[in-house]
């Protein structure tokens, strides 16, 4: 980290966290309330994911788990498998990760220069879906080779412990609390993460999860998702309800939409959560005290999805209830 000494950081892993928090002023101006965004992108992997993936790896070596020379292996449809295969090049790890055919083709290139090798599944499991056949393929990997290890981003308790700091953050920038927390759904460790820090200190805030239609995160029925970073085909290991103020479930076509309101209203290009993120809080906002603080997390970049949301085409062929969305 940077000191007084040396302004500079030590490494590049150094770089993650402490991403910008940034007033949202024109993304619903005639709302009545305060909006800030945790700009997520600004890491070095580019994505929220980098927080997760270094808190695993460093912990997993800390206790004896990992060493230089061995496999890491995960199941990741891409931010969380960059994260990784960053920290695993740095530290001088192996690693293999096991995608879908959903899988953005970008983000198989950026894991590949990183040295990380991909496993796609072919077809779902009869039960599970793509996660199912995902997570068989990663124990196939992990028998056949004893320097593996499974850093498990669906169940390792190290998941939401790195998220404490996100909150943290957030706090120590606004130099207060903010009435509500919006941050999407998936693995639920952000979610959970922020959560625990909120009640650990005591604070008001309110955490609003944000979940596709189609997720069963909150038991709502299964679906085709055809947009990556949020939602999930399973139940959330991490997620406890009692934490959550209030779930909304967002459409594609609405996640779509908040991305080209993010990018036509504020200059921010945003992946598909972002987008989430955004129409969920123009979905509650009636329901808001005026002057209310609103803490969004967008957690990662546009520029992944430039093949997909931010194409047309894409758009017109893939997501349906497109009425309203700013194309």
């Amino acid at each position: 980290m940077t000191n007084l000494f040396h302004p500079y950081y030590s490494r590049i892993l150094d770089t993650i966290g402490h991403t910008p928090l940034v007033k949202l002023s024109k993304l619903y101006p005639d709302l009545q309330l305060r909006i800030f965004a945790k700009l997520e992108a600004f890491n070095p992997g580019g994505s929220i994911k980098d927080r997760t993936a270094l808190q695993l790896i460093t912990h997993a070596m800390e206790n004896g788990k990992l060493k230089k020379g061995d496999t890491v292996v995960e199941s990741s449809s891409g931010n969380m498998a960059i994260g990784l295969a960053q920290a695993c090049k740095y530290f001088e790890l192996k690693l293999e990760v096991v995608v879908d055919p959903m899988v953005n083709l970008q983000n198989v290139k950026i894991i590949k220069a990183y040295g990380g090798k991909i496993h796609c599944v072919s077809k779902p499991a009869p039960e599970g879906g793509y996660l199912k056949a995902r997570l068989d393929r990663v124990q196939e990997i992990l028998d056949a080779n004893p320097r593996s290890f499974w850093t498990n981003q669906y169940g390792n308790p190290q998941n939401p412990v790195a998220h404490k700091q996100t909150m943290h953050e957030i706090v120590k920038e606004l130099d207060f609390a903010p009435d509500y927390l919006l941050a999407a759904t998936s693995t639920c460790g952000t979610l959970m993460g922020c959560a625990d820090y909120i009640e650990k200190n005591h604070l008001e805030t309110k955490v609003i999860a944000v979940d596709a239609v189609g997720s069963v995160i909150f038991d709502t029925p299964a679906g085709k998702r055809n947009i990556p970073g949020h939602g999930a085909g399973r139940k959330s290991q991490f997620l406890d309800r009692r934490s959550i103020h209030g779930v909304i479930h967002i459409n594609e076509g609405e996640c779509v939409d908040g991305c080209h309101r993010l990018l036509h209203r504020e200059a921010i290009l945003s992946g598909g959560s972002s987008g989430a993120v955004t129409s969920a809080l123009q979905k509650i906002a009636p329901s808001l005290p005026v002057g209310a603080s609103i803490a969004m997390i967008l957690c990662d970049s546009g520029e992944r999805y430039l093949d997909t949301i931010y194409n047309e085409e894409w758009v017109k062929e893939n997501i349906s209830q497109l009425e309203n969305v700013l194309i």
